[in-house]
């Protein structure tokens, strides 16, 4: 379906596609966030809004730095979905705006009201599933709703989330809900994005083996994880919690194994979505261990929210970057530098948390590897996010 939107834009490049303004403050919040949170957390500087320390923590990296991804994701895909021209101008700079406004009030900057800083976060979120639901039914793409499902939830764990701190004091259903949530995200539209990606480039090369089609195991495996993950949020310590986790992280192995990874080795940019993906059966049997006593809880939490959820967004947000602003899909030593910091991070927090390098402590390593990663994002990508694009149609390979 045609969408009644004008065809022509001579707004500014950074407001014309959904992609553009997100991933860049994004990316911008997640090299300043984390910095800051060491500041907290030592005790250097305090915040003023409705949250603890380590819900503040939580809260902007999992609801604020990831939901400024998938919405840039979604304002992204849609229009491919949907065959209708993107949202553009000055909807998405009201969207930007919201976004924006919400950090800020997380923060306190706006007053300590836990009401009204409800409304505005959640605002965003709110906002972004509406939209979405109305371009997807506008498009009649009725198929891609089941993203906006998890949207939704996503959506309800952040409210959850703050109704949580307000009365307990801290999170807790909510910020396992909302991991959850997003964890799930991955598995939907990485199982989508990585093994089309995937064939497309292997096909180039000639005969040979290629990812194998979604099927009944794919299915199979995504239907577990729900109830694996619904369990963890609910239920986080119980023994059938545990079984069901190490279950979907061998499904998921399984899975990555089955889309061929190994063989893209050459093209870095791919690379990156398989040992992205590949965090998440990682993070999910730590997890499992954690909930018999056989690890510690925030090392599962750690290797999901570092090496999967931020690996796969920076490494989606690198490909779409350079494919829809005309760039060669070519990673180059700056971003995949880039990513190797992620996952540098990412084994920092759960292998050297305890230890000292050179007076360095793992955290504080953990925390220069993350910044440094989305710091090169920001002064590789943010100039092409800022520009028009070349005019190259973004490659699918």
């Amino acid at each position: 379906m045609a969408s009644d939107r004008p065809r022509t834009y001579t707004g500014p490049a950074l407001l014309s596609y959904g992609f553009r303004p997100f991933f860049l403050l994004s990316a911008l919040f997640a090299a300043g966030a984390v910095p800051v949170w060491l500041a907290v957390w030592s005790g250097r500087i305090g915040l003023a809004g409705p949250f603890s320390p380590i819900d503040w923590h939580i809260h902007e990296m999992l609801f604020g730095y990831t939901s400024a991804v998938i919405a840039g994701f979604l304002f992204t895909a849609i229009p491919n979905w949907t065959g209708r021209m993107p949202r553009r101008g000055l909807p998405l700079a009201a969207l930007a705006a919201l976004w924006i406004a919400g950090r800020f009030a997380v923060a306190g900057a706006f007053g300590t009201d836990p009401l009204l800083v409800l409304v505005i976060d959640a605002g965003f979120l709110l906002a972004v599933t509406l939209m979405a639901v109305i371009e997807i039914a506008a498009g009649k793409n009725w198929k891609n709703l089941m993203v906006v499902g998890p949207v939704g939830l996503y959506l309800a764990a952040n409210v959850l989330f703050h109704l949580e701190a307000m009365q307990q004091g801290e999170s807790d259903i909510g910020r396992r809900l909302g991991f959850a949530t997003v964890t799930f995200l991955i598995m939907l539209i990485g199982g989508r994005i990585i093994p089309s990606f995937t064939r497309n480039w292997l096909a180039k090369g000639g005969p040979g083996p290629l990812p194998v089609p979604f099927g009944r195991f794919d299915g199979a495996s995504l239907l577990v994880a729900v109830g694996a993950l619904l369990c963890w949020t609910l239920a986080p310590d119980a023994i059938l919690t545990a079984a069901l986790l190490a279950l979907v992280a061998a499904l998921h192995v399984v899975r990555l194994v089955r889309w061929r990874g190994h063989l893209v080795w050459r093209s870095p940019l791919l690379l990156m979505l398989h040992v992205a993906y590949g965090f998440l059966p990682l993070g999910l049997a730590a997890t499992a261990a954690a909930a018999v006593g056989w690890a510690s809880a925030p090392a599962g939490l750690h290797l999901l929210g570092i090496g999967a959820i931020g690996g796969m967004t920076l490494a989606v947000m690198m490909r779409a970057s350079l494919g829809h602003t005309g760039r060669p899909l070519e990673a180059g030593r700056a971003l995949s530098a880039g990513f190797a910091c992620i996952v540098a991070a990412a084994a920092a927090r759960t292998v050297l948390a305890a230890t000292d390098i050179g007076g360095i402590d793992g955290y504080s390593l953990a925390a220069a590897f993350w910044t440094m990663g989305f710091a090169i994002y920001v002064g590789r990508i943010g100039p092409c996010l800022l520009r028009p694009s070349l005019g190259r149609t973004p490659s699918k390979g």
